[in-house]
């Protein structure tokens, strides 16, 4: 269909009636642009700007690169793609001045393009002349925008690595080591797909984690060292070349390293060996894993009135809730397959009260396919079960942050009605869990008075263990699904998923710690914990 033929609607990211089709990452690369600077080169950064009821207002925006008149972004540019709109965007790309300013001075504007979201995604790779104001030519300046879009299995993999002995490129101190990830496509052609902040450590040893998407796991990557110059000349150090699956033969307790090797030296040096070691410290997948409230004081399941009721007409309130939340974050769990669990029921056969079990009654193995999967477990479930009590959230707490289980980064979805019963142990659960990597989101289900909830979240103040102990960092968001009933699915997702990132990015960065304990390093299911 062309962009003709499309419908017009409100924009992407903006807002409007039609369903997203799906969400779509923009990569950026730029050629031969203009240089502005009398005695550096002009300092890039592209904004992605979008037009909605003829205004255009600016989405999102590169980092700024150094120097550099041929840069490529490391940023990705997400949006939601809509099949049936004309989606229309313009990059324009500003030589920076200072820290985040876009200059308003002719002089800081490099060039601009106008097209489709439509038109990105047909073509994958578009190529365009930057044009300056009046449809003047900006030389022989052009933006490169790859698109991707993102369906099907989109999780995402945590990555650490530490090098020893890289290669001294600085005069009077060591080096400042990032890396950069390129990924290799079928046609022969490389693609960025992450670039590390540049090590502040002292040591400069360290070259700091990393997010990248699944899909690369069946790509072979090339990664790049570089020595870090603040002037945007960074000298190379060296590279090498993996792929996911050798990456995680970690989880079996090998110890993965590569040399870093730099092809003009190996070629003039007899003896060389090579430039430095970089060794992958570990590698961590998102998880998500999803309680169910099934205690008695959500009211009988046969019930109209109960919160539990299963309307062959309508969702209840556990199924909304469970559906808007659940399928944006199974957009970040690696293989799709959650552990869906339940608490305060008597279950059968002996029809005793569990606080912690699989509502598939299968405990070898309490994952389902994808949200539907749980959704059908959840109604298989219901009529074999005895809504109960009482409301103890710890125990499950407890299991997800089991330091066996630390190979990945969990995200824990409570749903629940009412107030914890067992808010001691919940808060030391709490405490512990923050150690480990993990986020639990709370969303409260029916009209009950959730204060307590509100407590855990700890945004009013830190959470603390009845001891005293606090938190290592603020681990928990609690969203009332009432607060969101006449909201869209996205508007709650959106809330509920607020504080994930910056907690993921806590974990990591507290201390370079490693994903587990090291006195766990003999278990074949832990990460092993590579010396520097």
């Amino acid at each position: 269909m062309s962009d003709s033929q499309e419908a017009t609607s409100p924009v992407a990211g903006i807002g409007g009636p039609a369903a997203c089709v799906s969400k779509v990452e923009l990569r950026v690369s730029c050629r031969s642009l203009l240089d502005r600077d009398t005695l550096n080169k002009s300092d890039p950064c592209v904004m992605l700007m979008v037009q909605n009821q003829g205004q255009w207002t600016e989405l999102d925006r590169t980092e700024v690169i150094k120097s550099n008149l041929n840069p490529v972004f490391a940023k990705v540019l997400m949006l939601d793609y809509y099949f049936e709109e004309v989606q229309k965007l313009r990059f324009e790309v500003y030589d920076i001045h200072g820290t985040h300013s876009i200059g308003t001075r002719d002089d800081d504007f490099l060039g601009g393009v106008e097209c489709t979201l439509g038109q990105i995604v047909a073509q994958k790779k578009m190529v365009k002349p930057l044009l300056l104001k009046y449809g003047k030519y900006a030389g022989k300046s052009t933006i490169t925008i790859h698109a991707e879009e993102i369906s099907g299995n989109n999780g995402y993999v945590e990555l650490s690595f530490c090098a020893k002995k890289l290669d001294d490129k600085d005069l009077f101190s060591k080096s400042d080591p990032f890396l950069e990830i390129y990924r290799i496509n079928d046609d022969g052609t490389e693609q960025l797909v992450h670039r590390t902040e540049r090590n502040n450590d002292k040591n400069k040893t360290r070259i700091t984690y990393g997010t990248i998407r699944v899909v690369v796991i069946f790509c072979k990557l090339q990664c790049l060292v570089w020595d870090y110059d603040s002037r945007g000349k960074h000298d190379f150090i060296g590279e090498f070349y993996t792929n996911f699956k050798e990456m995680q033969k970690i989880s079996s307790g090998n110890k993965v390293t590569w040399d870093c090797i730099n092809p003009k030296y190996k070629l003039k040096k007899k003896n060389y060996k090579n430039s430095g070691l970089v060794i992958l410290k570990f590698v961590m997948l998102l998880s998500l894993k999803v309680a169910i409230d099934f205690t008695a004081s959500n009211g009988d399941p046969r019930n109209s009135c109960s919160l539990h009721y299963i309307n062959p007409y309508q969702p209840n309130e556990y199924l909304k809730a469970l559906i808007a939340v659940g399928e944006i974050c199974q957009d970040y769990d690696s293989d799709k397959r959650f552990s869906a669990l339940g608490f305060g029921a008597r279950i059968p056969p002996n029809y005793e009260v569990s606080h912690d079990f699989a509502i598939n009654f299968n405990p070898e193995d309490d994952e389902c396919e994808e949200i539907q999967g749980v959704v059908e477990a959840y109604q298989n479930c219901l009529p074999k079960i005895q809504l109960y009590g009482p409301t103890n959230v710890a125990p499950i707490i407890s299991r997800i942050a089991n330091p066996f289980l630390c190979q990945l980064y969990h995200i824990l979805l409570i749903l629940t009605d009412g107030v914890v019963t067992d808010m001691a142990d919940t808060r030391e659960a709490i405490v512990r869990a923050s150690y480990q990597p993990m986020s639990i989101i709370i969303v409260g289900v029916g009209n009950a008075d959730f204060t307590d909830m509100e407590i855990l979240d700890g945004d009013d103040g830190v959470l603390r263990s009845p001891k005293g102990e606090p938190v290592l960092r603020d681990i928990v968001q609690f969203v009332p699904f009432r607060d969101f009933k006449t909201a869209s699915p996205a508007a709650l997702a959106k809330c509920v998923l607020a504080e994930v990132p910056k907690q993921v990015v806590e974990y990591f960065s507290h201390k370079a710690i490693p994903p587990i304990n090291p006195v766990l390093n003999s278990t074949p299911n832990s990460i092993a914990n590579t010396p520097e």
